[in-house]
């Protein structure tokens, strides 16, 4: 089966930066391009983020759950972000040491469960 070309990395680039806080043009883009759902955009020195990271670091819990809506990976961040303290509880106790991640931009998994306000998984990363 013979592979879609690559994204034009200037799209990649202007759909991570609306997920940090353009609801409407993240979801422009998508419905144009729907490749773009897990696309990831290096920042440099190998600081990669897509869509989803950018919301999760910026307490955009609307553009989070829209893109885990349209099929992006869930991930630890976007989990803390978004209360789901089931899916942190499993990853801490299959590696204790994930309380320590650090996501896009070396920012904490502590930051997201902090601005996602959910208690149990302040807790539980505490």
């Amino acid at each position: 089966m013979e592979k879609p070309p690559a994204l034009e990395p200037a799209l990649v680039q202007e759909f991570v930066v609306a997920g940090h806080a353009d609801l409407d043009r993240t979801q422009v883009l998508l419905e144009e391009v729907p490749g773009l759902i897990n696309a990831a955009w290096d920042w440099g020195g190998g600081d990669w983020e897509t869509a989803l990271g950018g919301a999760s670091h910026m307490g955009r819990k609307d553009i989070a759950e829209y893109l885990l809506s349209k099929g992006a990976r869930l991930d630890l961040f976007a989990a803390a972000l978004l209360g789901l303290a089931r899916v942190i509880r499993a990853a801490i106790d299959a590696n204790p040491d994930v309380v320590n991640a650090l996501g896009p931009h070396g920012i904490p998994l502590m930051t997201h469960a902090e601005l996602g306000g959910n208690k149990e998984v302040i807790q539980l990363l505490s």
